[in-house]
């Protein structure tokens, strides 16, 4: 069985303000051309299709335009899921007039997870897809008041799924979570405000195959049989470095597997550059990019109009830093107790101790990260 695995597209996400349309173009058709030249038995999406529940309709028309093609053109079968961005509702609209014996789409959560199998020469092989959902949907889904964080979503989803999975055959699974001990990059959205919001690797203990969604870095998460593809596309300057793929998996007859990561050549790339602004301007007058770029400036005086030079022949130079500030902004961070403004938890926590002298206790912690992550969700579903 052959499996290609792709995920975290965010179609009608900005990159510094700029528009990614032409480049997320771009990436479906690569994403095409592999199935092309492939012809793998399934192709898996694994969540955060879109980069808001409300994508613009350029998005929308871009996506339904790839499903279509893969559909009419190929005989890959799909394999979607809502991811933490997406809207769950939006994603099952798509499955309405689906295949049910080659598209598996799941939007919202469900009791039921009935699977898509696919027979090859060896046997069948069932497809589990289990979308994002928070705690306050899994406990009226599942019927459960103790589910309180994403390990506990997670096992209530493999457990429902795994009554429909036969004996002795090969099980795949496809979710969107944060694995314990994986690697994040800055460009991701927490799945949970305060509180633990990793799941152990061994929540999918029974599975051949693992095709994860969330994390943006390809990766393997505590075994190889449990992978993030990673995002197709660099979504920070933290990501310059990352070598964008999909994973190409050959699943044998007996479970065992092999993979091969497939690079994406994206329009732009995204790098970082660094040195003095004399240096970088005649390095951008001897090659001009279309590159996103950021730039890191070393001189130590005042200059005039640094970006608008370089922009000359770097059109995309989105960022400029100084070194002077990065290295004054570390040194005032060394020993500061000041929260990060990114996570509130740590804000409140500060705040408390600020207040009273000393931190909120354990079951004050516990109240305020609950009532963050039902008003999180109601912001993300409204």
């Amino acid at each position: 069985m052959r499996i290609l695995h792709t995920s975290d597209w965010h179609l009608g996400r900005q990159f510094h303000g700029q528009s990614l349309e032409t480049d997320h173009a771009e990436i479906l058709e690569q994403v095409f051309e592999a199935v092309r030249v492939n012809d793998p038995d399934v192709l898996i999406i694994a969540g955060d299709i879109y980069d808001r529940p409300s994508p613009p309709a350029t998005a929308v028309r871009l996506f339904n335009t790839f499903v279509q093609k893969i559909y009419s053109e190929s005989r890959t079968a799909i394999v979607l899921i809502a991811g933490n961005h997406d809207s769950g509702d939006r994603i099952a609209s798509n499955a309405a007039l689906a295949d049910r014996n080659r598209v598996l789409i799941r939007g919202p959560l469900s009791a039921h997870e009935p699977p898509l199998i696919i027979d090859d020469e060896h046997g069948p092989v069932v497809f589990s897809a289990l979308p994002f959902g928070n705690e306050f949907s899994a406990r009226e889904c599942f019927g459960d008041t103790k589910i309180s964080n994403p390990a506990d979503v997670l096992a209530a989803q493999i457990s429902a799924a795994r009554t429909h999975v036969p004996d002795n055959v090969r099980w795949v699974i496809s979710a969107h979570a944060f694995v314990t001990n994986a690697h994040p990059s800055e460009s991701e959205r927490r799945l949970a405000v305060g509180g633990v919001e990793t799941v152990p690797a061994s929540a999918f203990d029974g599975a051949h195959y693992v095709a994860l969604g969330h994390l943006h870095s390809p990766q393997n998460a505590g075994s190889d049989h449990i992978r993030y593809s990673g995002s197709p596309l660099a979504f920070g300057f933290d990501e310059a470095e990352n070598e964008k793929s999909m994973t190409l998996v050959e699943l044998a007859s007996d479970g065992s597997l092999s993979t091969e990561q497939l690079p994406f050549n994206p329009l732009r790339a995204v790098r970082t550059l660094k040195g003095s602004l004399a240096e970088l301007v005649a390095k951008a007058a001897e090659s001009p990019s279309d590159d996103f770029i950021e730039i890191v400036l070393t001189d130590k005086g005042a200059l005039i109009d640094p970006m608008g030079r370089i922009r000359e022949n770097y059109p995309h130079a989105l960022k400029l830093t100084y070194e002077r500030d990065e290295q004054g902004a570390q040194m005032k961070a060394t020993g500061s107790t000041q929260a990060s403004l990114d996570d509130p938890m740590e804000v409140i926590h500060d705040f408390f101790a600020h207040v009273s002298g000393e931190g909120a206790s354990t079951e004050e912690l516990k109240i305020i990260s609950e009532s963050l992550t039902e008003l999180t969700a109601q912001e993300e579903y409204s």
